[in-house]
């Protein structure tokens, strides 16, 4: 995945990104698009190897392709021959859904998606997979939730930006989340 605006002003993170459209937002409202976005973003899947991959329905991965080819998140790649000689139409992740920006207000159960998807990932990668974690509590205002938002994403998108430097290294996945804590009961 490259940068399409590395140019724009380094260390702030908004500067690279736009709002997403509505269409947009909903197409990244459901966890297994997320994981297919996922899996097509190292190499190029066809919707019967992410069905098999996700252990779904042919054409439920069908629908969910549909809809994120149809946001501008995945496209088909170069048809080619499969092992059994017939034609398979894969798909690659555009890389294009890490400079959106949504607003979180927009529709507060969207931030569940992220959530079940990187769930499922862990659970089938097992425990042995955690490379590294850091659990906290933080007092914060708003507008130090905003800094350090910043700050994390900031750094995020220096390497996603090189992320193509480094394709011959394990891939890692990764999720932030700063929740508010239930006040005690």
């Amino acid at each position: 995945m490259t940068d399409p605006l590395a140019d724009d002003r380094p260390g702030d993170p908004d500067a690279r990104r736009r709002p997403a459209t509505a269409k947009e937002i909903k197409a990244l409202s459901h966890p297994l698009r997320l994981r297919i976005l996922r899996l097509c973003n190292d190499r190029e899947l066809t919707n019967k190897q992410l069905a098999d991959r996700l252990g779904v329905d042919p054409g439920t991965a069908y629908y969910h392709v549909r809809q994120l080819v149809s946001a501008g998140f995945l496209e088909p790649a170069e048809v080619r021959t499969g092992e059994s000689g017939a034609l398979e139409k894969p798909y690659r992740s555009t890389g294009l859904t890490w400079w959106l920006s949504v607003a979180q207000d927009e529709d507060p159960s969207r931030g569940a998606a992220p959530v079940e998807a990187f769930q499922q990932e862990l659970a089938e990668a097992g425990p042995a997979s955690i490379a590294t974690y850091a659990r906290f509590a933080l007092h914060l205002s708003p507008e130090q939730i905003e800094e350090l938002d910043r700050r994390i994403v900031a750094v995020l998108d220096e390497y996603i930006s090189t992320d193509h430097e480094r394709a011959d290294q394990p891939a890692h996945g990764g999720f932030f989340v700063l929740h508010r804590l239930a006040p005690d009961a």
